[in-house]
């Protein structure tokens, strides 16, 4: 089992930045990937980024030159920098850890971007 703890969703003004993490602890193997979700009610969830052990990283489209994954390996944590956020990135963000067949989920944090 893995567990998932995400932190540093909030509300912010368009334009604004902002910085979630999350932390892995448990059976963790390796290689693995980690990344981010996010989710609207009433649509489906989508990727984000993910980043991988190697550090090998893939973006949505719509976040790139925005958005930044990184990861602290020797933390098992995994972060996503989110800067020039506009309305449409307001979603319950999910932090994700996947191992070969096997993935994990955090239980989300809520990132609002309104003026």
């Amino acid at each position: 089992q893995v567990q998932l703890a995400e932190s540093g969703g909030g509300l912010v003004q368009p334009g604004g930045s902002l910085r979630l993490s999350c932390e892995a602890s448990g059976s963790i193997f390796s290689p693995n990937t980690m990344g981010w979700y996010r989710q609207v009610p009433g649509k489906q969830r989508e990727l984000v980024a993910t980043i991988t052990t190697y550090g090998t990283t893939n973006y949505q489209d719509s976040v790139k030159g925005r958005f930044t994954i990184s990861r602290d390996k020797a933390e098992n944590t995994v972060y996503l920098q989110m800067n020039s956020l506009q309305p449409e990135d307001t979603a319950v963000y999910l932090c994700n850890f996947r191992w070969r067949v096997v993935q994990y989920w955090g239980k989300g944090t809520l990132v609002t971007v309104s003026s």
